[in-house]
């Protein structure tokens, strides 16, 4: 049986367009189904098995990195000299993350507490928790700054209580007791009789109210309303405005608790985030594009307005007293105690800030902070969250143990907490929205170049067909045309009945 070549080429220029349309429509309906996917995994649901364990639990290793100014010269500080620092460490926490007390609710948000620990890490640190160091003694000389307004009788009063109890400006001790708390006879003292002055009620440490903590109720939104919302703050601890600040724009509570955010970010994009450790939110922008392990991600860091202040960015007049550019005054949420958090050797503040103290050296790569954020899941893959602690400090008439120590804006420790995304979770991001989106595209386009391919060789393949049969047709016809029967001997020459010549053959 002959095979009709034209049918079968008519058959295969059909199926090509057929798979051009497939191709057609899996470009558009690909990224849908995809983004579909997101936004059905990003949800806080326990249903969501991996991104609710990934937000409950916090699988990611943080750390945080400590930084001590250990102070080089505090006897000529004391006779009004420039302070001399030398930066020590880092000495290394492994921070262990963990949500409790989640309770979901009908309008659609999730509260819980998140509890945190802190593990020394020796062999990632440079030097031990039994380093000494010399800082600044927070309880002398931001007591006597806190009460330098008040009666001279009563400055003189502090003073002795200070001498009573043996506290001096400056406070030479291991690193592990500045962190996490020393025993203090004045601390005792302060505790019994001025309950509510300090904020820990046992011992004195730079970072006692933090290990074996939370950061407080956070309520926010699942997103299972809408995915836009997902993961913003609704309230803290029953807040939706904090107290702290002279404006409602500054006591706006926005963004999310600062570990995941909405899904689709673009360059436009900025990430909000309240952080109860800085007490206000906070905002980054976006900086460049950048890929992680064959990952895609937007950097988003602290623009310059950040910290600073009223005078030079408006926004922030709310957050004032202010002093220099680049130092946010904590003082009305830390107990009045003068304290002032900056970027790390005050990195993007005011110049002058590095004049009143040596052996500082701000640059970008080292005290900048950022986030890494896969823009499709808003999920950060590499976080580094820079911030420096420091202490107003100066002579205050009455209080002997301030001597003469200039007017100056004292850094004391400077901390990092950082984590990246590796291993198992790092492999199936990346066989999720990076194999599995490729291999979806290379299909459409595949299917595509198939069906114009099949479409292209079937039509050369029909054309050909056809002039064959043409051609067949053709040769038949001259054929029937050419040989004539006669009765006897040779014709002579004559036409066809479309004008062609022909010589009659005698047959």
């Amino acid at each position: 049986m002959a095979v009709n070549k034209k049918k079968v080429a008519v058959g295969f220029v059909v199926a090509g367009v057929l798979t051009v349309l497939f191709g057609t429509v899996l470009a558009f309906v690909g990224p849908i189904i995809i983004d579909d996917q997101i936004v059905k995994n990003t949800v806080i649901d326990p249903k969501n098995e991996m991104t609710y364990t990934m937000w409950k639990d916090v699988p990611v290793p943080f750390y945080m990195s400590v930084y001590f100014f250990n102070v080089l010269n505090p006897k000529e500080i004391l006779a009004g000299e420039k302070p001399m620092v030398e930066q020590k460490g880092p000495y290394v926490y492994r921070k262990q993350i963990q949500k409790g007390n989640i309770t979901f609710h009908p309008n659609n948000t999730v509260s819980y507490l998140e509890n945190r620990r802190y593990f020394f890490e020796p062999t990632m640190s440079s030097g031990n928790e039994s380093d000494v160091v010399t800082i600044p003694n927070m309880l002398v000389l931001g007591a006597s700054v806190m009460m330098e307004n008040l009666p001279f009788a009563v400055r003189l009063m502090l003073s002795a209580t200070f001498r009573t109890f043996k506290e001096e400006a400056f406070l030479t001790k291991p690193v592990g007791e500045l962190m996490w708390g020393y025993d203090s006879g004045l601390v005792d003292f302060l505790n019994k009789y001025l309950p509510g002055m300090l904020p820990s009620s046992g011992k004195f440490g730079l970072f006692a109210e933090f290990n074996n903590s939370n950061t407080g109720l956070f309520t926010i939104n699942t997103g299972k309303d809408d995915i836009r919302k997902v993961h913003q703050v609704d309230s803290w601890n029953g807040l939706t405005q904090l107290p702290y600040w002279r404006t409602p724009q500054c006591n706006m509570i926005n963004g999310t608790a600062g570990q995941m955010w909405p899904p689709f970010m673009t360059k436009e994009s900025t990430l909000p985030f309240y952080s109860p450790d800085a007490c206000r939110s906070m905002e980054l922008v976006y900086q460049r594009p950048g890929e992680m392990k064959g990952i895609p991600l937007y950097r988003f860091v602290a623009p310059k307005t950040l910290f600073a202040n009223g005078s030079d960015y408006a926004p922030n007049e709310g957050f004032c007293p202010c002093r220099q550019s680049g130092l946010l005054n904590v003082s009305s949420c830390r107990h009045n105690s003068p304290v002032f958090i900056s970027h790390p050797h005050f990195y993007n503040a005011d110049p002058v800030l590095l004049d009143f103290v040596q052996g500082l050296s701000p640059n970008e790569d080292e005290h900048g902070l950022f986030i890494d954020i896969h823009p499709q899941t808003g999920v950060p893959l590499n976080v580094s969250i820079r911030l420096q602690l420091n202490l107003y400090m100066k002579r205050v008439s009455g209080v002997t143990q301030t001597g003469r120590i200039s007017e100056v804006v004292m850094p004391m420790i400077w901390f990092e907490e950082s984590g990246y995304i590796d291993g198992p979770i790092l492999t199936t991001f990346h066989t999720n929205l990076v194999i599995l989106p490729a291999v979806m595209e290379y299909m459409q386009y595949g299917f595509i170049a198939l069906g114009l391919a099949t479409i292209l060789i079937a039509s050369l393949v029909h054309h050909k067909a056809k002039a064959s049969e043409k051609e067949q047709v053709k040769d038949h016809e001259s054929k029937d045309k050419c040989f004539v029967k006669t009765s006897g001997g040779c014709a002579h020459k004559g036409k066809h009945e479309h004008g062609e010549m022909y010589d009659l053959i005698c047959v």
